[in-house]
């Protein structure tokens, strides 16, 4: 049994006994404690903490622990707040759907989500990192508005031409990156062109920047010119988000004649195109082509990045690369929403990126998600014949299925039922989707055993899968 649970039985047993106490009762000591549950003086002093963040006890240094006094439970109830109706009407946001509600089943097999297993992230790696970031005599000072300077480096090193440390400005992951990136290039009301389909993340920042998303089409070699340029002149847009490498969802890559196009479309359009280069380190093994940014000379391309996806979800660090008059307004925002990112975390991040375990996990990653990504198509031939991939990604983490006939969301429910978690593909899409599609992930499942279940799960009778 993993610590969190030994934790949680012992909270739990706790919880129990404090019910059968006045307020004032003195708990068992965390001697008496190990004794009896047979767990360490850690696990019971997190079984402490816990219980005194719920309010349900007090400790007191040198007398114990108590049960706290009991809450009114009338003074929790809460009021008429249909008032923020009224006020909220005009900034509607997206709903959480009803699966991100209820969370995965118990016992799915996940084969949605953004991120990897714990069994791929570098834990190992990234807790040696985080020892070392605070042992550092200024780990708790503040962090300078645009991020560390050897953490700015690296990222600057990584996209690659002439890009330095003051064109990156650090950020808290990616998600934040383009909401940042999207309130401070385009006013409420604008167009902003996307890919069709696009990152769903990357539509509800847009929206709730007050922005008016406006699909372009791609192909299997990524974004097409001539219908962008088409978009520019229809929509008078100043602003188009992108994913040349690895797209998600269809893990497409720009080819390279059409990398210098797309770049040169917005430039002509008086634009800014903002690259999310969320997967340079989720290639399969091939080379990685280079990043628009390290191409561009006149700061047209705003390079949106993280470590989020290739390290673990909680290492909340990303960046934006950017030039000109517009990084000014990216720094003048973080002063704004959050002042500056929270040191360790950098130190962390500059720890783990400088180590060659970094490498090593790199390298084994590719190999892992080429390994998985193949399980994956495999397995649909054989169990799901009708889901058939627009083709084989050479990076990321998704594999993107057309399906023969039925509603995807449909089939999202019937999957969930046998007890696996897929993405429906209309989601993808900031206009009607031009048919049914579905995203399956290839990364959050434990190993390739576990994947190749959950589409022997998915390979039953044809019917209720595809509506």
């Amino acid at each position: 049994m993993s610590e969190s649970n030994i934790t949680d039985s012992l909270v739990t047993s706790l919880r129990a006994e404090i019910a059968g106490l006045a307020a004032g009762d003195r708990l068992p000591s965390a001697r008496d404690l190990v004794r009896r549950h047979g767990v360490s003086p850690v696990t019971v002093t997190r079984a402490f903490a816990l219980l005194a963040a719920e309010g349900a006890v007090v400790t007191r240094p040198g007398s114990g622990t108590f049960v706290a006094a009991r809450r009114d439970r009338s003074a929790d109830c809460v009021g008429d707040t249909s008032w923020q109706t009224v006020v909220l009407a005009d900034r509607s946001m997206p709903a959480l759907t009803a699966g991100e509600l209820l969370g995965p089943p118990p016992g799915a097999i996940t084969m949605a989500g953004g991120y990897l297993h714990g069994s791929l992230q570098p834990v190992k790696a990234l807790a040696a990192a985080l020892a070392r970031a605070a042992r550092r005599p200024d780990a708790w000072e503040r962090a300078p508005v645009a991020g560390l300077t050897p953490l700015r480096t690296i990222f600057a090193r990584q996209a690659g031409g002439d890009v330095g440390p003051d064109d990156v400005l650090i950020t808290s992951g990616g998600q934040s990156a383009l909401s940042m990136v999207f309130r401070a290039i385009a006013a409420p009301g604008s167009p902003i062109l996307v890919e069709s389909p696009t990152y769903p993340g990357a539509l509800v920042a847009a929206r709730a920047a007050g922005l008016r998303p406006v699909p372009v089409p791609l192909d299997g070699d990524g974004l097409r010119p001539d219908l962008l340029a088409d978009a520019f002149a229809t929509t008078g847009a100043r602003l188009l988000y992108c994913q040349p490498t690895f797209h998600n969802p269809t893990g497409a890559v720009l080819s390279s004649e059409r990398r210098r196009q797309v770049v040169d479309v917005a430039r002509a359009a008086g634009a800014f195109l903002v690259e999310d280069d969320f997967a340079r380190h989720l290639g399969h093994g091939a080379p990685v082509p280079r990043a628009l940014v390290a191409d561009d000379r006149d700061g047209t391309v705003v390079h949106v990045t993280s470590l989020t996806k290739p390290a673990s979800p909680s290492l909340r660090i990303g960046a934006v690369i950017a030039r000109g008059p517009v990084m000014e307004r990216l720094r003048a925002m973080r002063r704004v929403d959050d002042f500056f990112i929270a040191r360790p975390l950098q130190e962390a991040a500059v720890e783990l990126l400088s180590t060659p375990a970094w490498d090593r996990h790199l390298r084994a990653l590719a190999h892992a998600l080429r390994e998985r990504c193949a399980a994956l198509v495999t397995a649909l031939a054989r169990e799901v014949p009708g889901w058939v991939p627009g083709h084989v990604p050479t990076g990321g983490l998704h594999l993107w299925v057309r399906m023969s006939g039925g509603h995807d969301h449909a089939a999202v429910e019937a999957a969930r039922a046998r007890g696996v978690v897929i993405s429906a593909g209309r989601d993808y899409f900031a206009a009607e989707a031009p048919g049914g599609y579905l995203r399956l992930g290839f990364a959050a499942a434990a190993d390739v055993a576990e994947l190749v279940e959950g589409v022997r799960r998915l390979g039953g009778p044809p019917r209720s899968l595809t509506g």
